[in-house]
């Protein structure tokens, strides 16, 4: 039941973090190529050539995000934030005052929202993710995609390290990204430029149990219970946010933190164990779509 904003990571997703100008102006170095990007609408972007069901709606969630505006350090699983003003200055240096994603945040409300994919923060970290199911270098081109494979550009292609834009494939050398300060998600031609460093497929992994539903919880140190309440000791605890599978719900103690009461609490069948609402990532203090236990 989190309400809370979340700690925007400046980190995450700098399309123009890695390219500065000696005049300190921010240049994106994915621009190393004349721009074929055309304003589209959701109608505009969808998957272009066949793949499984959980890329298609991968793409879809993407997707579903065009025009809204480019915003460097802002966006979440749950959709659009404010960003932070670039360093930099330029088109990005009000960016806090802008409602948006940056590109690696983009792709991580695309994986979240379409497929219950919990991709790290930073482009970098995504490029690197151990959860991914293929890879693909730059010189393998397009033909062995699909959409919804997360298509990569780094200063260096051969390390990972220097991923500084990612986007989410369409097919037919189509892209769906959030590009830089100053645009919105747009409808791209896939720039397969000096800076292209390859692809990774994040689909066909391991799959949410039937009759669940996939959450993430925040914080750290969550304790998970036994019961529906704190009287017993945690059987585990969770040291980071780490995504869980819900198989339903039930109102028990109630709980006093965070700054938050609740007596919700989900029952995860993967420890055997119930976790208070509160720890959960979700507005509703009463989860939706979860059955009561």
């Amino acid at each position: 039941m989190r309400r809370t904003p979340r700690a925007l990571t400046v980190a995450a997703g700098l399309l123009l973090a890695t390219t500065l100008t000696s005049t300190g102006t921010a240049m994106a170095a994915t621009a190393a190529a004349p721009s074929t990007a055309r304003a589209a609408t959701s109608a505009d972007c969808a998957p272009l050539t066949q793949a499984p069901a959980q890329a298609q709606a991968i793409v879809n969630a993407a997707c579903s995000q065009i025009g809204v505006p480019y915003s460097w350090g802002g966006g979440s699983i749950h959709g659009p934030t404010y960003g932070q003003d670039y360093p930099g200055g330029g088109p990005g240096a009000h960016d806090s005052q802008v409602k948006g994603f940056d590109c690696s945040h983009l792709v991580q409300y695309a994986a979240w929202q379409g497929a219950g994919i919990a991709l790290p923060e930073g482009t970098w970290n995504q490029a690197k993710w151990s959860g991914a199911t293929a890879r693909f270098t730059a010189a393998q081109g397009l033909a062995p995609l699909q959409p919804g494979d997360l298509l990569l550009w780094g200063s260096n292609p051969a390390d990972l390290n220097s991923i500084h834009h990612i986007a989410v494939y369409l097919g037919n050398g189509k892209m769906v990204e959030a590009r830089e300060s100053g645009t919105r998600v747009m409808v791209s031609d896939v720039r397969l430029n000096a800076q292209y460093a390859g692809a990774v497929r994040i689909v066909g992994g391991e799959q949410p149990p039937a009759g669940t539903k996939r959450f993430m919880t925040w914080g750290t140190d969550v304790g998970l219970r036994p019961d529906p309440g704190t009287q017993r000791p945690a059987v585990t605890r969770l040291p980071q946010p780490t995504p869980v599978d819900v198989l339903c719900q039930a109102h028990g103690q109630m709980v006093h933190a965070e700054g938050y009461s609740n007596d919700a609490w989900s029952y995860l069948p993967k420890y055997n164990a119930w976790i208070s609402n509160i720890y959960i990532d979700d507005p509703a203090a009463w989860l939706p779509g979860v059955p009561t236990c």
